[in-house]
């Protein structure tokens, strides 16, 4: 099919002309639904619901409800006509799993939220936990295990330091980077392995 026939065309359609998908194995708790209808009310309707050509939902069944909850009449829906019985039926799954493949920067949602708590933001609205807020926000709590899915076995991880501090470590990479001893085997990255390795001689794993 040619590529511009699968551009998407937003078209505002009424809530109660959508009809749920029967089979769908994606579950929504009140708990859940009341969160998105607060994202809703807070930042607009920025996901449109995904229809099969005929007002049946494909992805956005819990938006739908979140919209009824809200007294919404119109809602901003994409039509994905061109998909086969059997494309429709896998992308209805692919949609909810694939979101659940990646993973978290701890140490970037933890600066990240605290920026929002400056501004003065309603961190509620993140879809976090309170208890799970509370423990990011508190450096010396247990950080609490969020889930990754399948993911990459590779992390970033971001810190603050002041000028001192970075030099420092950036002498002791660099110095790291050079000994014999260092373990190259499962990262690409020669910053990483040499930082691993210093943490493992002061965690008293190393033979030097």
């Amino acid at each position: 099919m040619d590529d511009v026939k699968r551009l998407p065309t937003i078209k505002n359609i009424k809530v109660s002309d959508l009809i749920p998908y029967v089979n769908n194995s994606r579950t929504h708790s009140d708990e859940q639904i009341s969160q998105v209808a607060a994202s809703i009310k807070e930042f607009g309707f920025t996901n449109p619901i995904l229809l099969d050509g005929d007002n049946g939902i494909l992805c956005g069944h819990g938006r739908t409800l979140a919209a009824k909850k809200l007294g919404l009449e119109i809602v901003p829906c994409i039509e994905l006509s061109h998909l086969s019985e059997a494309q429709r039926k896998a992308y209805i799954i692919a949609d909810n799993q694939l979101a659940l493949n990646s993973g978290w920067d701890i140490d970037t949602l933890r600066l990240e939220l605290e920026t929002l708590g400056e501004f003065d933001f309603d961190l509620g609205l993140l879809g976090f936990d309170d208890d799970v807020i509370e423990k990011l926000l508190d450096i010396e709590a247990e950080l609490p295990d969020l889930p990754d899915g399948d993911r990459d076995p590779f992390q970033q991880k971001t810190f603050t330091l002041h000028d001192e501090q970075a030099e420092l470590i950036d002498e002791a990479v660099k110095r790291a980077k050079k000994d014999p001893r260092i373990k190259t085997g499962i990262n690409e990255n020669s910053n990483g392995n040499a930082l691993a390795w210093i943490c493992e001689q002061f965690n008293g794993g190393g033979n030097g």
